[in-house]
């Protein structure tokens, strides 16, 4: 019997971290058994695989034979999802920035909203989190970015801890950004109607690896998604 909630973690070469992750996910789960949990391993170099593989059967797995990236991954989950029926669907990152028990909170929303997608957000309201000067700057450009092409204010546009419906995991299924997809399917959600809302969650930092984005990966990233927002809009 499978729950209503998919919570999926997408991980690649995250052996630092990732035991601790599904510890604190199991440990939640335990007390509020309401989501299963699928651990997309992106074709990790390291020994993700072996320490994903110790945690069976409380959770799924997919091993994936080459590295796709973010979008890939997390597309593999939503077809996983999609495949087994799940109601809601979460992404929760492998490095432990998203904190498991906030999930409840963002659960209950989307249930009582009935809205179609639901951000865990740092920045609607006040919360501990504390990130890079460069990392706030670029949160606040894709913000206002978004806004001047959908009319919607998301504070957090950058963030990957979402839950969403059936609805949205059938579309992702069939089709979801390859890169850095975050903004870009804020696009994708006004542009085809999606009922989408925010709610303030604790974050923390990232506990232990290394981000995709840094140094001068900061602005690749957002010429990039820039463009790919542009792009998105004028389908």
């Amino acid at each position: 019997m499978r729950n209503p909630v998919l919570v999926i973690i997408p991980a690649y070469n995250e052996e630092q971290v990732i035991e601790s992750t599904l510890d604190g996910v199991l440990a939640f789960r335990a007390k509020q058994p309401f989501f299963d949990v699928l651990v997309v391993n992106d074709g990790s170099q390291d020994k993700t695989k072996q320490l994903v593989d110790a945690y069976t059967p409380q959770i799924y797995t997919v091993h994936l034979a080459h590295n796709l990236g973010i979008g890939g991954a997390m597309q593999t989950g939503y077809q996983y999802a999609h495949r087994y029926d799940y109601a809601y669907a979460v992404q929760l990152d492998a490095d432990g920035q998203h904190m498991i028990e906030e999930l409840m909170k963002m659960y209950r929303y989307i249930e009582e909203s009935n809205h179609d997608m639901i951000i865990g957000s740092r920045f609607k309201e006040k919360t501990a989190y504390k990130g890079a000067m460069s990392r706030r700057i670029g949160i606040a450009f894709f913000t206002y970015f978004i806004y001047a092409f959908t009319g919607k204010k998301i504070m957090d546009p950058t963030s990957g801890f979402r839950i969403k419906n059936r609805r949205v995991i059938a579309s992702f299924a069939d089709d979801y950004p390859s890169d850095y997809p975050e903004p870009e399917v804020l696009v994708t959600a006004q542009r085809r109607g999606w009922d989408i809302d925010e709610i303030s969650v604790e974050m923390r930092p990232r506990q232990g690896g290394m981000s995709s984005i840094h140094s001068w990966k900061t602005l690749y990233y957002m010429m990039k998604v820039s463009l790919a927002v542009v792009k998105e809009w004028s389908k």
